[in-house]
C-alpha cells in the first residue's frame, strides 16, 4: 500500500481463513498547525488559549499582591543564627598589646566554638586598617580582627598623662558582614566577643599588677580610671549590616514562592493548550515556540509585579546600583523564574502531568537546602549549590540590597545557562514525545 495512503487511512484487513484478528500497523496523522495561521479556526483557538492564560496570570498577580502579603510582613521580624567557623587576625600595632592579643588567641583550641584564627601580617595590608575592611568586604575573609596601629603606645601615653579622654575600645576592631549571612553572624559575633571579653579582662589584670606600684596610680583612678579598670577593649564594626529584615524574603523564604509561582505559570499554560487544542493541533516546531515564548512573557510580568511588591515593602535598590538598581532586580527575578520554571517546563514534557509534582518536591528541597547558610561552611556533598538557582538569586539579591560582593554578573550567566539548558531539553522532550505518540501502534482489526 503507498505510504502516503497508510498515513491518511486506518488499514482494515478480512482474512475469511482467519481464526481471530488480523493486527496491521495504524499510523497518526501529525500535526501540523501552526500558532500564527489566519484561519477562523486557528483564531477562535488562539483566543481560547490567550484568554486562558491571561487570566491565569492575572489571579496569579493577585496572589502575589494577597497572600505574599502576609509573608513579607512576617519575615519584618524574621532572625535565626547557626555556629560556623570564622578566620583572620591582624596585628597593626606590634606592641604589648598586639603581642598579648595575638597569643592569647592563637592559643585557643581550634575546635572550641568552631572558631579558627589565622595571624596575618600587617604587611600583607599596607592601607591600613580600610584595605583591611576592603577586603572583608568583598570576601576575602569572612571575618577579621584588627589590633589597631598605636594601641599600645596609647595606652601607655594615656597612663603617662593621666588621660580622661583616653578611650579603650579604639584598641582592637572586630569586623564581618552580616548581610554576607544573617543567620550565622550573630552567633559568630557572640563568640568573638565572648573571647574578646576575657581577653581583655586577662589584660586589665595584669595591667593593674604592672602599675601598681606606680607613683601617679592615685592620680589615674581619681581623673582616669577607666584606664586602670579597662586599659583596653574592642569595637565591632558591621561593614554591611543586615538592616532590611523584609529583604530575608527575597533573599530565602520567598525563593520557594518564586517557585511555586513559576509552577502556577507552567501549569496554567498547559492548561490553556488543552483547552486550545494546541497540544495536539500545532506542528513540533510551532509548539516548542509557543510553550517557550508563553514562558518569557508569563514570567516577565509576574517577576514585575513580584518587584513591585518589594519596592512596596521600602527595599532599597539603590546601594551598590544607584537607580538601576530596582531594574537590576527585576532582570533578576525575570531570570530567575525562567530558570526555575522553564526546568519545570521541560521535564512537565516527559513526566507528564500526573509526576511533575514529584520533581517539583526535589527542585525546591535541593535549591532550598544550600540557601539558607553559606556553602562554604557546609559539608562538600552541598556545593552543587553553586550552580543552582536559588544560591545565585539569594547572592545577586544582597549585592543589589546590601552592596556585597559584586558576583552579578556570574550569577546572571548561570541563571541564563539554566535557560539555555531548559529551552534545549525542552525542545528534545517535545520531540521525543511526539515521535514516541506517531510511532506505529499494533491495533487488532477483527476478521
Amino acid at each position: 500500500m503507498d505510504r502516503d495512503l497508510a498515513m491518511d487511512s486506518q488499514l482494515t484487513l478480512h482474512d475469511s481463513d482467519a481464526l481471530g484478528p488480523t493486527i496491521v500497523p495504524a499510523l497518526v496523522q501529525p500535526s501540523s498547525a501552526q500558532f500564527l495561521e489566519k484561519s477562523p479556526k486557528a483564531a477562535a483557538a488562539r483566543a481560547i488559549y490567550i484568554r486562558t492564560l491571561f487570566a491565569g496570570i492575572t489571579a496569579i498577580s493577585l496572589v502575589i499582591f494577597g497572600v505574599f502579603f502576609d509573608l513579607l510582613g512576617i519575615c519584618m521580624d524574621h532572625t535565626a543564627s547557626h555556629p560556623s567557623r570564622m578566620d583572620s587576625l591582624k596585628d597593626f600595632d606590634g606592641g604589648a598589646v598586639g603581642q598579648s592579643i595575638s597569643n592569647a588567641l592563637s592559643s585557643i583550641n581550634p575546635g572550641t566554638n568552631g572558631v579558627v584564627w589565622e595571624v596575618v601580617p600587617a604587611s600583607q595590608f599596607p592601607g591600613g586598617i580600610s584595605q583591611l575592611q576592603h577586603a572583608v568586604a568583598q570576601e576575602k575573609t569572612w571575618y577579621a580582627l584588627s589590633i589597631n596601629s598605636g594601641a599600645s603606645a596609647n595606652l601607655s601615653a594615656a597612663v603617662a598623662a593621666a588621660d580622661p579622654s583616653y578611650d579603650p575600645s579604639t584598641a582592637v576592631t572586630f569586623m564581618g558582614t552580616e548581610a554576607r549571612n544573617e543567620l550565622i553572624f550573630p552567633i559568630h559575633r557572640s563568640i568573638v566577643t565572648g573571647e574578646l571579653e576575657a581577653i581583655t579582662q586577662q589584660f586589665a589584670l595584669q595591667f593593674l599588677k604592672n602599675i601598681s606600684s606606680s607613683s601617679n596610680i592615685g592620680t589615674l583612678l581619681s581623673t582616669a580610671p577607666q584606664i586602670v579598670v579597662r586599659p583596653i577593649y574592642y569595637t565591632v564594626d558591621n561593614l554591611r549590616p543586615f538592616d532590611v529584615p523584609v529583604a530575608s524574603a527575597v533573599t530565602f523564604v520567598g525563593l520557594i514562592y518564586l517557585v511555586i509561582l513559576s509552577f502556577f505559570i507552567v501549569m496554567v499554560s498547559n492548561a490553556a493548550r488543552d483547552i486550545a487544542g494546541f497540544n495536539e493541533s500545532l506542528s513540533t516546531g510551532s509548539l516548542i515556540r509557543v510553550r517557550i515564548a508563553t514562558a518569557f512573557v508569563a514570567y516577565f510580568f509576574i517577576s514585575l509585579f513580584y518587584t513591585l511588591l518589594s519596592r512596596a515593602f521600602q527595599l532599597p535598590f539603590d546601594r551598590h546600583f544607584g537607580r538601576w538598581g530596582i531594574v537590576i532586580f527585576w532582570m533578576l527575578n525575570w531570570t530567575g523564574m525562567l530558570a526555575c520554571g522553564l526546568a519545570l517546563e521541560s521535564m512537565i514534557t516527559l513526566l507528564t502531568i500526573r509526576f511533575i509534582p514529584f520533581f517539583l518536591i526535589l527542585w525546591i528541597i535541593s535549591n532550598v537546602s544550600i540557601t539558607e547558610y553559606p556553602l562554604q561552611v557546609l559539608p562538600h556533598v552541598y556545593h552543587y549549590g553553586f550552580a543552582w538557582p536559588f544560591y545565585n538569586i539569594s547572592r545577586a539579591v544582597r549585592s543589589i540590597v546590601f552592596s556585597t560582593k559584586n558576583d552579578v554578573g556570574l550569577n546572571f550567566g548561570i541563571l541564563l545557562g539554566w535557560v539555555g539548558l531548559s529551552c534545549i531539553t525542552l525542545s528534545f522532550f517535545q520531540w521525543f514525545m511526539r515521535r514516541r505518540a506517531s510511532a506505529p501502534q499494533a491495533k487488532p482489526v477483527p476478521t
